[in-house]
């Protein structure tokens, strides 16, 4: 066969792909994820919105300690060298990320050892956007919990259960962080109560919040990191969007990073629903 003809094969191969991926993308990527582990179930009914649930963060996206945890140095620009490449040094834990249970525990799973089927869940979103708008040190309790359950039935196998408080809506000022006097944060998180009986629940893969903590922000202790992350289980901070997917039915897709032996870090996260 002719180079030109060999071309003109692969060229009608390529295109045929493509309108077939386009064709049926859902079904496809659906088939894709089953050849190596499970589908959720929620991928098999269609999609008819995918939402982006992550901060855009650069050096100025606000931070638990209050400094910058992000720098990027540009070594290649496009007028000199015809491509674009930055030297990112960047903090695990900072803009939209993860917690590995490893963040705070000794041996448990690093980042880049979850398994990829508990990063693929269900999303079950607690709504206390009311309660967090009368107090900055609001918590998701178990009341909340079981009223989720009385509302839309039993929480989904393996889900992430996602704290909505309206806190994202303030990422962009210094009430993200709301610093009193005394230097102390004040934004809504799990109570520790909550994620115990979320523990209890097994197919609970993890939890997120759209604050920078798991814990409210006047947490002396760290309670719900220590009592959520040991136990295997996972966490997102900084999560944006919330608004935009249902309390449930939608599926959560983590973009984790996967260095080795890692405790966490900045992830893309988004929702089909």
């Amino acid at each position: 066969m002719c180079d030109r003809c060999l071309m003109e094969n692969i060229r009608e191969r390529m295109l045929s792909r493509r309108d077939f991926f386009r064709a049926s993308a859902v079904a496809g990527a659906a088939a894709l994820a089953a050849t190596a582990v499970p589908a959720p179930q929620a991928l098999a009914q269609g999609v008819a919105k995918v939402v982006d649930m992550t901060h855009s963060y650069g050096p100025d996206f606000p931070t638990f300690f209050g400094q910058p945890q992000i720098a990027m140095k540009q070594l290649f620009n496009w007028n000199d060298h015809k491509f674009n490449l930055f030297e990112l040094t960047v903090n695990e834990h900072t803009g939209t990320h993860m917690d590995a249970p490893f963040h705070f525990s000794a041996d448990g799973l690093t980042v880049d050892q979850i398994p990829v089927e508990n990063l693929v869940v269900p999303l079950a979103v607690i709504d206390i956007r009311a309660k967090a708008a009368e107090s900055a040190d609001a918590q998701v309790t178990p009341d909340d919990i079981k009223a989720w359950i009385a509302a839309n039935g039993d929480l989904p196998e393996n889900c992430c259960v996602a704290m909505n408080s309206g806190w994202a809506t303030h990422v962009a000022t210094e009430k993200f962080r709301n610093a009193d006097g005394e230097g102390k944060m004040h934004f809504p998180g799990f109570h520790v109560e909550a994620a115990q009986m979320l523990m209890g629940e097994a197919k609970v893969a993890g939890i997120a919040v759209d604050t920078l903590s798991l814990d409210f922000g006047m947490s002396p202790d760290f309670a719900t990191h220590y009592a959520w992350l040991p136990s295997g289980r996972w966490g997102i901070e900084c999560i944006a969007s919330l608004d935009n997917v249902p309390a449930a039915g939608a599926t959560f897709v983590v973009g984790a990073p996967k260095h080795k032996g890692g405790s966490g870090g900045p992830a893309r996260v988004f929702a089909m629903a």
